[in-house]
């Protein structure tokens, strides 16, 4: 995993190229390389994973001279795809980078069909004068860019961009949606003016200028290809055969690898799994704790680890920190996060790094694909787990803010409430906004994040299971539960969901009031808000209505991001 970045046109140079790789260094401190020709500039950032020695440091170039690599993520089915190519290609390293340019060299566009990984990558063809850029199916990896002055500009993460001379100007469409009903934009918008992301599961050709992107990867056509009703039994082995398989692709790595683990089904699931790879008996378990035990899962993870030779590294964070390091991870960021529990998550990876583990696993996309959340049941249209009223506060926008704001429409592709919804956080609201979070904060201590569970082949076979396999008698992820209680003890495999892992709701209402009071402050400068209505909202949170922290936590974000006031 690394950083990938770029200008094409006339504004390319060395000194712009230079500033955008010091913006993302974090991303690959191993070895930062470049590649300057004409109106070409091109960067990357080498975090090293697979084949360590430099002869795969990028910009990799292909034999025939013709072809330059950006590559940022990892191709789990190199060695496969090795072979595939072994007669088309004579290969100089052992590394899935020089895999990822010899595929595209051979099966061009392609290609894409042939990866499973998590990869943004872009390509230089020196003879069409043409850049190729793609996303992996669920957009596990950035690509942001812009057109500016006849250039265009791409990187692995927007305050890239902004050191390459991109202004920073709001983009008061995403700015109003996400006050007025959560969104966090659409999959190619940013909060940021004129900075686009090419939406996971799309390409992109340019040439002379001109844009084309198009959407590679269609899910709705992959789920066709399961239409056969299969025997309960017969699905569960399938998937555990899957998952086995996904788990085992991404052990390969030449670094050391860890895990991170919570008391909840997904994460002891993952537990379970690695533990049957022999390469996954003694490798380190992560888990962080506020000492809250009405939020901590340290003792499910503590009971889950008896059974199991693996060291646990337990992280402690508490409401001190948040100060600090809210301002620190909103700059890693760029755009709004999770709040405490997104800084809480992220103090596992600074732990990990500072152990020499460079890779983790984690238990993302369970939930998507086999209908964990609460909403699934109720099928409504809420995108939050765990809230009994909307935690959207638009009254408190000024009107003619407010007038910018209209809610998202996603697509309806199937004939099934439960699988729209289920393809809505797939594809436009949960995962792209856990990939984000989790990518800056693996990103921003160095290290490498892999999630077995979105295999795409995992993800396809358990989205088409009918609904008896995924909600029976009012258990969702029914399946995955049978499957785990081979592993696990039924106070694990059959515990319901816990929405929430700390104490954000108590921490912002009480011990951090004055910050919370000082930073939602700042903000009465801007024309956005009615401040008197958002003082009144605030007072009633402090006072008496904490069902959701979700408001507070959007107009601090706020705050972190814009700086209406620099001095708080």
């Amino acid at each position: 995993m690394c950083g990938i970045t770029g200008i094409i046109g006339k504004k390319a140079s060395e000194g712009s190229l230079q500033k955008m790789l010091v913006a993302q260094r974090h991303r690959g401190p191993d070895f930062t390389g470049t590649y300057l020709k004409n109106d070409v500039a091109l960067g990357h950032n080498r975090l090293s994973i697979i084949d360590t020695s430099a002869n795969a440091n990028q910009p990799f170039i292909s034999n025939c001279n013709r072809y330059i690599l950006c590559f940022n993520g990892e191709i789990y089915n190199y060695l496969e795809l090795k072979n595939e190519l072994q007669n088309n290609y004579d290969f100089k390293t052992v590394s899935d980078t020089e895999v990822l340019l010899a595929a595209y060299i051979k099966w061009g566009e392609n290609c894409l069909h042939k990866l499973n990984g998590m990869f943004a990558f872009a390509i230089w063809d020196t003879k069409e004068q043409a850049l190729f850029a793609a996303r992996d199916r669920f957009g596990v990896k950035p690509f942001y860019y812009v057109f500016k002055d006849d250039s265009f500009y791409f990187a692995s993460e927007i305050k890239t961009l902004f050191a390459g001379g991109i202004q920073k100007k709001t983009n008061d469409l995403v700015w109003a949606n996400y006050f007025f009903c959560g969104s966090y934009g659409m999959p190619n918008e940013t909060f940021w003016k004129g900075i686009e992301q090419l939406p996971g599961g799309h390409f992109m050709f340019l040439k002379k200028g001109n844009i084309k992107t198009k959407r590679w990867y269609v899910f709705e056509e992959e789920i066709k290809k399961h239409k056969k009703e299969l025997p309960f039994k017969e699905v569960k082995a399938t998937y555990k055969s899957l998952l086995e398989d996904s788990i085992k692709l991404r052990f390969r790595s030449d670094v050391p690898i860890g895990f991170n683990v919570s008391g909840g089904l997904d994460s002891s699931a993952l537990l379970a799994l690695v533990n049957k790879n022999e390469k996954g008996k003694n490798i380190n378990a992560y888990t962080f704790y506020t000492n809250n035990p009405d939020y901590d899962e340290l003792p499910w993870v503590e009971t889950l680890l008896k059974h199991t030779k693996n060291p646990l590294q337990k992280v402690r964070f508490n409401a001190n920190q948040v100060k600090e390091f809210s301002n620190v991870m909103s700059s890693y960021q760029d755009e709004p996060f999770g709040g405490v529990p997104t800084m809480a998550y992220a103090e596992i990876f600074k732990k990990a790094r500072k152990d020499g583990v460079i890779v983790l696993l984690d238990g993302q996309g369970m939930d998507e694909q086999w209908a964990g959340y609460d909403y699934y049941l109720n099928n409504n249209n809420s995108v939050i787990q765990g809230v009994n009223k909307s935690p959207f506060k638009p009254k408190i926008l000024n009107n003619e803010f407010l007038k910018l704001a209209k809610k998202p429409e996603y697509p309806k592709p199937f004939d099934s409430d439960l699988l729209n919804l289920q393809f809505r956080d797939l594809f436009y609201t949960k995962i792209p906004r856990a990939l984000r979070f989790n990518d800056r904060i693996s990103m921003a201590n160095s290290t490498e994040l892999r999630e077995p569970f979105l295999d795409y082949r995992l993800v396809e076979f358990a989205f088409a299971q009918p609904l008896n396999h995924k909600i029976k008698d009012g258990i969702q992820k029914y399946l995955l539960r049978s499957l785990t209680s081979e592993y696990l003890s039924d106070d694990i495999t059959y515990a319901p969901k816990r929405p929430l892992q700390t104490p954000q709701r108590e921490w912002l209402a009480y011990d951090m009031k004055d910050w919370v009071q000082l930073k939602i402050g700042t903000l009465k400068s801007m024309d956005w808000f009615n401040e008197t209505l958002m003082e009144k909202e605030l007072q009633y949170y402090f006072n008496k209505n904490q069902d959701s922290s979700f408001h507070i936590w959007q107009w601090i974000n706020t705050s972190l991001l814009l700086k209406p006031n620099k001095d708080t």
